[in-house]
């Protein structure tokens, strides 16, 4: 088998056409077709990309009379990481979505569902991954999900967004073990209207310990307008109601009717 056919082999075995393989070796479709038809030979160093690509050893490919392929074997010094960047394939699909490949998978990854250890795309998933709907560590995204995640919608250790869940979520709405937002959920929670285990606000809070102008809480309430330790008396609803009517800013508004709804 000749150097030219066991590269067009390995080529349709790793799923790639003859555009996608030059790209990954930084050469001319043509020269790819030129190889695979016998009538060019690669250039050393392009030999030795084309052995870590497909993971095959050099005798693999310069011997005619060795027909299966050999795996390069990794030297006693060569680390985890690095055979496991040598094992990881690129692919990228011929059609395209908006202009973009269907699918990408690799290093710095470009596609409608893109993989990678950097990806974009509607569906993204990487170390560092941007996207409509965005899964990775660092995450950015409508919908993000990550170690750190950003946008609209967000999940992660440590999360922002309009709506932020999270170990520590920052957002309009937040919720998690520390949540600082407009409207807070959490153990400890601080926002204009907060509720958990420790609520601190400006305006209201409810919780096991509560801090607010109006405070409610199980175990200790200070409010600088009212507090009440216990259930909230069915006769001081109405009360509560008026004087957040009174004192809140419009542009707060959407909240107050949430923590209204909340407490009657």
């Amino acid at each position: 088998m000749t150097l030219g056919e066991k590269i067009s082999k390995l080529r349709k075995e790793y799923n790639y056409t003859q555009e996608q393989l030059s790209e990954l070796l930084g050469i001319s479709r043509q020269s790819v077709s030129k190889w695979e038809s016998d009538t060019a030979y690669p250039e050393t160093d392009k030999l030795i990309k084309i052995g870590q690509l497909f993971d095959c050893s050099m005798d693999y490919l310069l011997n005619e009379e060795i027909t299966e392929k050999q795996t390069a074997r990794p030297s006693e010094e060569e680390t985890i990481l690095a055979i496991c960047k040598r094992q990881f394939r690129e692919r990228k699909s011929e059609k395209t979505v908006w202009g973009m490949p269907l699918y990408h998978i690799g290093k710095n990854a470009y596609g409608f569902f893109a993989i990678g250890f950097k990806a974009r795309g509607v569906f993204s998933i990487g170390f560092i991954s941007r996207g409509i709907v965005s899964l990775g560590l660092f995450s950015l995204g409508i919908v993000s999900i990550g170690l750190m995640a950003l946008g609209f919608i967000t999940a992660g250790t440590l999360s922002f967004g309009l709506l932020a869940v999270g170990a520590i979520a920052i957002g309009c709405f937040a919720a998690g073990a520390v949540a600082l937002g407009l409207i807070s959920f959490g153990a400890l929670s601080v926002g204009y209207f907060s509720t958990g285990a420790l609520a601190i606000a400006k305006y209201a809070a409810v919780g096991d310990h509560a801090y607010a102008m109006i405070a409610i809480g199980k175990s200790e309430a200070k409010g600088s307008i009212y507090h009440c330790i216990g259930d909230l008396a069915t006769v001081n609803v109405p009360l509560i109601v008026d004087w957040l009517d009174a004192n809140v800013p419009s542009w707060l508004g959407w909240a107050k009717e949430i923590f209204k709804f909340y407490i009657l």
